[in-house]
């Protein structure tokens, strides 16, 4: 892709107006699409054909298309590709998707032993032998897996984020996948990184060529001891260690067409053009799936074939729309008005189904093509003759699965499909397509690829592109002939930047393959960052040529002198997680401050999680608990010795500028920006606005990512969005007026907190200071306390005790407080101008009755019982069976639980107070329960551990009131996501912006000063979109006669003996012409128009010692400033008085 184009960035892990929750995932096979109904019909469900894969499937005739039926006389051995399972004695097998007959002790190449039987992974519901070719190569999966992946042998714990990307079905193919890669340069090691981190469950590497001294610049599993071993062997044990979940292999030999039949994907990465039209037309013919990817200094490619028919079971990374039901009509066309609240954006003809309607029950399991009539209303069948619609009800999107068919590479080279956002874009990747054959043929006819930066080299390839002809259905536009050029000049360059990011898209593509999961490329992808190029013109190849050094690719493209400058930087990274790594990694392949007089300083305050593990790779299982900074500074040492990396554990704000200060910033060349909130974001990029220091910015979420660059004066500064994003929903609507599921899911973690933590914290606290919660004026945690009351009966001596508190509990939450709740407000209610109470986001809750069958309300009271166990003391239970005996027994009444539910409250959670009443029932309760026990033991909330039914209890509460609501649910998938602030991530996006920051770098640390120059950028790997553009330049301001950007900065020096407030608003008024009405050090005033001469008369430092108690440090104090005249949108420049 060109860098043309435009859409909004995402700056880190800002969330979209409505945040795609996580999918919830069925069984594991191939469902058949549903069937579309026409418009005005209505059907039931299609219920998805999924298939056991121990079940073996039933005999098809006539048989496998590779069987050799046995002559007369002989005995039938089955396919001609089966061989020898020794360990299958007395098993019978039947080949693949084909069914052949298998003698036992033998199975098929493409067959995966299950059961006792060979059977087809990818094809567990085939049923027509004629049509369909098995498409997974699992030849030793019979010795090396005994049995497949299922859900239940996936580590949550490890791919916990990843999970929210991909979901559980798809994670179980990616674990039973086979993948060949080829190719073990820099973009190969970068494919093998991010498939064994994402749990691919076999890799093959291959690559029997010695390393050299050029493949250090980008290939981080290689070193200088390596130096003529093969980089595959070299290879394997490093790549390995990323995961020992990941079978990793190595195939010495050449690349015949009975290795390709054993793998589900083969990976060709930096190859001949020759042998890539050998292995893609094998694998096109045999149905395996065929990535190849190449980077040849600054531009690169990626070709996908799939094979024809390849259909995507799950096309995007959004979770299906859901919506709550207002009303029905009955008539034809029937229309569904939904409720306003957060209401989804459908599209026409989307297909949807219906689920717990009360009334019109006939649509319940439905499915039906809508229309949009406007955002509210939908269009569906004919209702005319079915039950009236009463209340209640949801209408989920149905997502269906599409079908791409993809051309083999050798009809593709001539005809190319190329991604791209526009005609322009499009034009360049053809050019860069015929760049890339060119380059083969001049390699074919010359031995050897273009030499560094060779004027002569490069004409003759350009002589060749010409010379190739326009491609088939494309315009007959020429060349461009200078992107051919300054293609081919560099190309002899091998980069890290370059290789973390086709790697990385590189390896989705494989992923796409195995899971079936997104949309792949159709079917090229071209990417270039030919602007990293010096703005002076063209380098001489003496500068450019070898050394043997770690850095020869890297200095073919940029020059020795550019290498030389590199090493001498002084870089700032702020955080050590994914992205942080990744970008260690980079800085360490690319020599940055790896010379004597150069540093990298790596700031995280963290310690590494084991669901660090599947994305930030420089961490290994034995790192944690350790911080973060420390084993990443080791790390990126072990990747190039030559580098200074030091490492900061303290966090980077306002309490620690002792530390990173002046002093410390005066050494920094620039900073890199890894971080996970805005907040920090904010902060950092207000650093370096101070210091006039660029900085390098990027996040992710899920498969979209982002990468940005804010150079001083250059181009505009951060900015970070200005609403809090952990911001709550008010109290009142929370507690009695949800509308959405996260309005039920911040009910049910308040209700946690209320039951399992604050309530023992409030016991524990009395009984060290009784009068503590008369004296308190922490509202919110008085808030909470409403429920505790509930809890501060009895306390419990047996689980029985637990167990009838929970069922109470649940009577009082779901039942009895929704009843009283409907008695201040009835259904009927109307406010004083007519609009009915319950209209709008208020939807009318109902009660529920409790039913020990229903799973959600089981699993409440088991949850809640647990908790209340683990709070007192006291030994749980899971044992399901048991909980169904005791809740036979006769439940405690409302008048044991806890004082009714009064219209006060309503007023109480309004206005956040208390009244005296309140208080004091509380306190009684405390001084009964507190006395001659031990301490409670309160519960933090953990989310991580899924047996301490933490997360069980808040999703089922919220499930319970979203039942009570009429709200959608969410799953527990969902709801651990939304309360632990879960933010879903993916290995191969992570790389995919770190090597996007890495060229960005290249050109700052190149002095590139033109703002054209420069690129943000915005990916989405799910939907292939890659766009880059160049930045808004600074926006001047103007007051007067003066006019200045963001980065500018008014400066006066304090002098000796240091002057007086007086005497620098004098100097203001002399220098800049600024008649100063305020001055303001942070939030506290230095002066003002009203200020008395005596303060006046004070030194500047003097006076922000009395303001803020504290003698400042910094040799700089930044003060803001008003002014007589000023505009109200008017932002001036902040003023620094040097002392």
């Amino acid at each position: 892709m060109g860098s043309q184009g435009r859409v909004e960035l995402l700056r880190g892990v800002r969330k979209p107006e409505q945040r795609p929750l996580a999918r919830e995932e069925g069984p594991v096979g191939l469902d058949r699409p549903a069937q579309r109904p026409a418009h005005g019909a209505l059907e039931s469900a299609p219920r998805p054909r999924h298939r056991d894969p121990g079940t073996p499937s039933r005999l098809i005739l006539p048989g496998c298309r590779y069987a050799q039926p046995p002559e007369r006389g002989q005995e039938a051995v089955g396919c001609k590709l089966s061989f020898s399972f020794p360990e299958m004695t007395g098993a019978a097998g039947k080949c693949c998707d084909y069914q052949w007959p298998l003698l036992p002790q033998s199975g098929c190449l493409r067959a995966e032993a299950t059961a006792g039987a060979g059977l087809c992974e990818h094809c567990h519901q085939t049923e027509t032998a004629d049509k369909r070719r098995c498409l997974l190569a699992n030849a030793r999966l019979a010795m090396d897996h005994p049995e497949s992946p299922t859900t239940s042998s996936l580590d949550e714990e490890l791919y916990s984020r990843q999970l929210y990307v991909l979901g559980s079905a798809a994670m179980v193919r990616i674990q039973g996948a086979k993948v060949l890669l080829s190719g073990l340069r820099g973009l190969g090691a970068e494919v093998a990184k991010n498939l064994v981190l994402m749990g691919v469950g076999s890799l093959t590497l291959h690559d029997p060529h010695p390393t050299c001294w050029s493949d250090l610049t980008a290939q981080f599993f290689l070193s200088e001891n390596d130096l003529g071993t093969s980089r595959a062997e070299a290879s394997r044990e490093p790549v390995a260690q990323l995961n020992r979940a990941t079978q990793v292999s190595v195939h010495p030999g050449t690349l015949t067409e009975d290795l390709l039949l054993e793998y589900q994907v083969v990976v060709l990465t930096n190859s001949e053009l020759e042998e890539q039209l050998r292995v893609g037309q094998f694998c096109h013919q045999h149905g395996i799936y065929f990535v190849m990817a190449d980077t040849r200094g600054l531009v690169g490619q990626l070709f996908c074939d799939f094979g024809e028919d390849f259909t995507v079971q799950d096309p995007t990374e959004a979770g299906p729309l859901v919506a709550a039901i207002q009303n029905i009509s009955q008539g034809s066309p029937g229309v569904v008005t939904l409720r306003e609240a957060d209401i989804p954006m459908f599209e026409d003809e989307a297909l949807v189904t219906f689920s717990g309607i009360k009334g019109m029950v006939e649509l319940n399991g439905c499915t039906q093509t809508i229309r949009v009539r406007d955002t509210r209303t939908l269009e569906i069948g004919d209702t005319t003759h079915l039950s009236c619609y009463l209340h209640g009800g949801i209408v989920t999107e149905v997502k269906e699965p599409k079908t791409v068919n993809h051309e083999a590479l050798a009809t593709a080279l001539h005809q190319p499909r190329v991604v791209a956002q526009s005609s322009q874009e499009a034009h360049r990747a053809h050019c860069l397509h015929q760049v890339f054959r060119a380059l083969h043929q001049f390699q074919t006819s010359s031995g050897h690829p273009p030499r560094p930066w060779h004027p002569g080299d490069a004409e003759a390839v350009g002589r060749l592109a010409q010379a190739l002809g326009p491609l088939q259905g494309t315009s007959e536009e020429p060349l461009d002939e200078a992107l051919v050029r300054a293609a081919v000049l560099c190309s002899a360059g091998d980069l890290s930047p370059m290789a973390a990011l086709l790697g990385a898209i590189a390896a989705q593509e494989v992923l796409k393959a195995i899971s079936r999961t997104f949309m792949p490329l159709d079917q090229w992808l071209y990417f270039d960052a030919l602007d990293c190029l010096p703005e002076d013109g063209a380098l001489c190849p003496e500068e450019c040529a070898p050394r043997g050094c770690r850095y020869d690719g890297q200095t073919a493209v940029f020059g020795a002198n550019f290498q030389e400058k590199l090493s001498q930087q002084h870089y700032l990274l702020v955080g050590a997680g994914a992205i942080g790594c990744e970008l260690l990694k980079s800085f360490a392949l690319m020599g940055l401050g790896a010379s004597g007089s150069g540093s990298i300083t790596v700031a995280d305050m963290d310690h590494i999680e084991r669901s660090n593990l599947s994305r930030q790779f420089l961490f290994r299982p034995e790192d944690v608990g350790s911080p973060k900074a420390r084993v990443a500074a080791e790390a990126a040492g072990r990747l190039n010795p030559g580098l200074h990396v030091t490492p900061f554990t303290h966090p980077l704000d306002r309490t620690t500028e002792h530390i990173y200060g002046d002093s410390f910033f005066s050494r920094v060349d620039g900073v890199a920006a890894a971080l996970d909130s805005f907040q920090a974001r904010r902060y950092v990029a207000s650093r370096c606005t101070h210091y006039l220091k660029p900085m390098l910015e990027a996040g992710t979420l899920g498969t979209r990512g982002s990468a940005s660059v804010f150079v001083p004066h250059v181009t505009e500064v951060y900015k970070a969005p200005t609403a809090s994003q952990d911001a709550g929903n008010p109290v009142c609507t929370v507690r009695f007026f949800p509308s959405s599921a996260e309005h039920t899911l911040e009910w049910a973690r308040n209700e946690f907190e209320g039951l399992f933590r604050l309530s023992a914290e409030v016991i524990n606290l009395h009984q060290q200071a009784p009068t503590f919660l008369v004296d308190t004026e922490d509202v919110q945690m008085l808030t909470l306390l409403q429920p505790v009351r509930g809890v501060l009966r009895e306390r419990p001596q047996t689980w029985h005790d637990c167990v009838m508190w929970a069922r109470g509990h649940w009577q009082l939450c779901f039942h009895d407080s929704i009843r009283q709740l409907l008695k201040c407000f009835p259904l009927e209610k109307v406010l004083e101008d007519g609009t009915p109470f319950w209209s709008g986001p208020k939807q009318c809750p109902q009660p529920l009755e409790f039913d020990a069958n229903q799973d959600m309300h089981l699993l409440y009271v088991l949850a809640a019982a647990n908790l209340y166990a683990q709070v007192h003391g006291l030994c749980g239970s899971k044992d399901q069976t048991a909980l169904r005996e005791l809740l036979k027994l006769p439940s405690p009444g409302p008048q044991h639980l806890a004082p009714t539910w009064r219209a006060s409250d309503l007023e109480s959670a309004q206005a956040s107070t208390f009244d005296t009443e309140q208080l004091k029932e509380l306190q009684e309760t405390l001084e009964v329960w507190s006395m001659g026990h031990e301490p409670l033991k309160p519960l933090l909330f953990e989310k991580d551990d899924d047996s301490n039914f933490h997360v069980d209890f808040v999703t089922a509460a919220a499930s319970l009131r979203a039942q009570n609501y009429g709200i959608p649910p969410a799953n527990r998938a969902q709801s651990k996501q939304i309360v632990g602030k879960i933010i879903p991530a993916i290995a191969t996006t992570t790389a995919a912006v770190a090597g996007l920051m890495g060229l960005e770098l290249y050109k700052v640390v190149g002095g590139l000063t033109s703002l054209g120059a420069f690129r943000h950028s915005y990916l989405h790997l799910a939907e292939n979109q890659l766009n880059r553009w160049v930045p808004l330049a600074p926006v001047p301001q103007t007051f007067g006669h003066l006019t200045w950007t963001r980065w500018d900065r008014l400066k006066v020096p304090a002098g000796q003996p240091e002057m007086t407030v007086k005497s620098l608003l004098a100097s203001l008024q002399e220098r800049y012409g600024l008649q100063v009405t305020m001055l303001l050090y942070g939030p506290a005033m230095l002066y003002s128009v009203r200020s008395s001469a005596e303060r006046q008369n004070r030194t500047v430092t003097e006076l922000v010692h009395q303001v803020t108690g504290q003698v400042p440090e910094q040799q700089v104090l930044v003060l803001e400033l008003s002014c007589e005249g000023e505009e109200e949108d008017t932002a001036f420049p902040p003023l620094h008085y040097e002392r």
